[in-house]
């Protein structure tokens, strides 16, 4: 079936080779096919049949997989990212207003998102990256990258904080931001959230709640532009920047005059017009700043003010989901592109000790071919231990939550939202912090919680960590147990917000004696 889609869209080339469509879809469904090669060389034939579409020069120059066949293939797109990159900005030319319009359609429909996966120092490329974005986007609207001055607060006048996301609604990357809200110092602070994406739903309603002004603003970027610049505000939060196109295009503007991003999506902008990213204490290693562009700021804490999730009463048995009461159930429940190849022996020698062991996996089956080679290698049949599950409904995913016996974080990108939940459901984890703070997530979480019996230092401790909680159930309840007894540590946490506000304050008053300093020289 797959075979025929892509030729039936190959056709469609072959007829119309100056319809941008059929190229498009074809190039982005073969790498999200694990076509990887494929995509490129149609991205190739795109910029033939359309030499004038930046679009196509972004996807030649730097496509990368979403999922990796082997570890070796990681190095070679990384290294094939580095000068695809160099060739797409000295190929970048922003004379005309035709070479402007078709930079800023290209920009606007692709992120760099994948390249983050490959566990690496990315603040070099996202700094190009970055400066290449900024570039394109002075030139489509050079009126917004002026420098904004902060004007001195009046007696009891509130601070104007905004936040903007295409994600205002349920979802992992800003389910994390209605605590904020919630807990917000109303006496001196305002806040303003602007919707640029469009399926409202509950969470939605609670950001509608906790603003004092709510703008629903989808698929419009100079409307969300004009409407940020009229509320005149102090500082304009955006909660990740990476995952949509049309935040990060708005964070290469200057919109407020302090400007921050937050870890929804944990890397880097390398945007010389984003100030400050917002994190946590908890989760920065000791040479942390060296990974960011912005200036960081640790807040306390997880950084963040969760919520704590509703979690139902046990409606269902394992064998709803064909599992057996005997099964030892792993929950591997992250995105396939956070599994790297080097970690997927884990799950094999893992069986090789808890012979009753499940692994199950609730996002698709991309990863089925490397689960085999890796069973095969210790002579054991990968189907006999990898489950894979399709679960469309919420309170089925929590069903699988509260059925499992462990919960196994991933290596260098552990789990954000999933492991709060997880914890929640009293779900043992285990976790192996990295060397980024995007893998030590989990690591942090835990910490707070002060359970730490299950944290792992290296790859050795892991395996035997999550073999003892799989063969020994009376450990297993007592870490059940203390999670359970500790969740207040963790959820609904009100001092990382005064933490956050005090930060606001000091920077509203260091931007204010700044302005006035750049105003005297002038």
């Amino acid at each position: 079936m797959l075979d025929e889609y892509f030729q039936t869209l190959q056709q469609g080339i072959e007829l119309y080779p100056t319809d941008g469509r059929f190229h498009f879809t074809l190039i982005i469904d073969l790498r999200r096919n694990r076509r990887i090669q494929e995509a490129i060389n149609s991205a190739e034939k795109a910029c033939q049949c359309l030499p004038n579409d930046y679009t196509f020069k972004i996807l030649k120059y730097l496509t990368v997989p979403s999922i990796y066949n082997n570890q070796e293939e990681i190095p070679f797109y990384r290294q094939r990212f580095i000068q695809g990159l160099q060739d797409l900005i000295n190929q970048t030319s922003l004379n005309t207003l035709e070479e402007k319009q078709s930079a800023l359609a290209g920009i606007s429909r692709l992120t760099n998102f994948y390249l983050s996966y490959q566990a690496q120092n990315d603040i070099d490329l996202q700094r190009q990256y970055g400066k290449l974005v900024h570039e394109i986007m002075a030139a489509n609207f050079p009126q917004w990258v002026v420098p904004l001055s902060v004007p001195k607060l009046q007696h009891n006048q509130k601070i104007r904080v905004g936040y903007v996301s295409h994600y205002l609604h349920s979802y992992s990357g800003t389910l994390w931001l209605t605590g904020w809200l919630k807990y917000c110092d109303r006496y001196n602070f305002e806040i303003y959230c602007y919707y640029t994406g469009n399926e409202p739903d509950a969470v939605t309603d609670n950001f509608r709640e906790y603003s004092d002004l709510f703008h629903h603003i989808p698929y419009n970027l100079p409307g969300v532009c004009e409407q940020i610049i009229a509320d005149n505000l102090q500082i304009l939060v955006y909660p990740e920047i990476g995952m949509n196109p049309q935040t990060m295009l708005m964070g290469a503007l200057r919109l407020a005059p302090v400007q921050c991003v937050a870890w929804g999506h944990p890397v880097t902008t390398g945007l010389s017009t984003i100030d400050y990213f917002l994190s946590s204490e908890l989760m920065e290693a000791e040479n942390a700043q060296e990974h960011y562009s912005e200036k960081l700021i640790r807040l306390p804490n997880i950084g963040v003010s969760y919520p704590k999730p509703y979690i139902p009463q046990v409606v269902k048995s394992r064998a709803d989901f064909a599992l057996s009461d005997d099964d030892i159930l792993y929950l591997c429940c992250q995105a396939p592109f956070k599994y790297l190849p080097q970690y997927d022996f884990i799950f094999a020698e893992i069986a090789c000790r808890v012979p009753q062991a499940k692994f199950i996996f609730l996002r698709g089956t991309l990863l089925q071919e490397r689960l085999q080679r890796a069973f095969d290698a210790l002579g054991l049949k990968f189907e006999d231990y990898c489950v894979f599950l399709s679960i469309p409904e919420r309170l089925d995913y929590l069903m699988i939550n509260l059925l499992s016996d462990v919960y196994l974080d991933t290596f260098t990108w552990s789990g954000g939202n999933t492991t709060l939940e997880a914890i929640a459901c009293n779900l043992p984890i285990v976790t192996c912090p990295g060397e980024f703070m995007r893998g030590r997530h989990s690591d942090s979480f835990l910490k707070m919680l002060g359970v730490t019996d299950t944290i792992a230092q290296n790859e050795a401790e892991y395996i035997d960590i999550a073999v003892k909680l799989g063969q020994n159930p009376a450990w297993r309840r007592k870490i059940s147990e203390k999670m359970g007894q500790r969740h207040d540590k963790l959820f609904d946490d009100k001092v990382c917000v005064a933490g956050l506000e005090a930060f606001y304050k000091e920077v509203v008053e260091k931007a204010y004696i700044h302005s006035n300093e750049e105003n005297k020289k002038k």
